[in-house]
């Protein structure tokens, strides 16, 4: 497998999800999923999904500009990190973000986002 188009492919996915409906991100995590969101720590599948789904905005578009991957330890999880632009509707101006996805494999053979860090970048 390919981890360049792994981690493209996850990205889309997940930034798409996330655009159009934040609650279909749930299967995504599991419960010793944590995301860190501008500093609060969350953890567990519907406490991240209960953070995201409870932000101030209903739309919003990521447009992605960059993402890199590494492979990460033994058992086959991989390091995602993406930035880019986050355009609120009713906003001018978009905010410059960057996340990082450490994800796991399933028993199923997919991925899970075991850990989750996200940063707004002030210019």
């Amino acid at each position: 497998m390919d981890p360049d188009a792994l981690s493209k492919a996850f990205v889309e996915h997940y930034y798409s999800t996330f655009d159009t409906s934040r609650a279909g991100l749930a299967n995504l995590y599991q419960e010793t999923s944590m995301l860190t969101f501008e500093g609060q720590k969350i953890q567990g599948s519907q406490n991240i999904v209960n953070k995201l789904t409870s932000l101030p905005f209903q739309q919003c578009k990521h447009t992605i500009t960059t993402v890199d991957c590494q492979p990460s330890g033994p058992a086959g999880g991989m390091l995602v990190f993406v930035s880019g632009n986050l355009q609120l509707a009713g906003e001018q101006h978009a905010l410059k973000f960057s996340q990082m996805f450490h994800l796991m494999p399933t028993a199923q053979g997919s991925f899970y986002v075991y850990n989750d860090i996200f940063r707004l970048n002030y210019a």
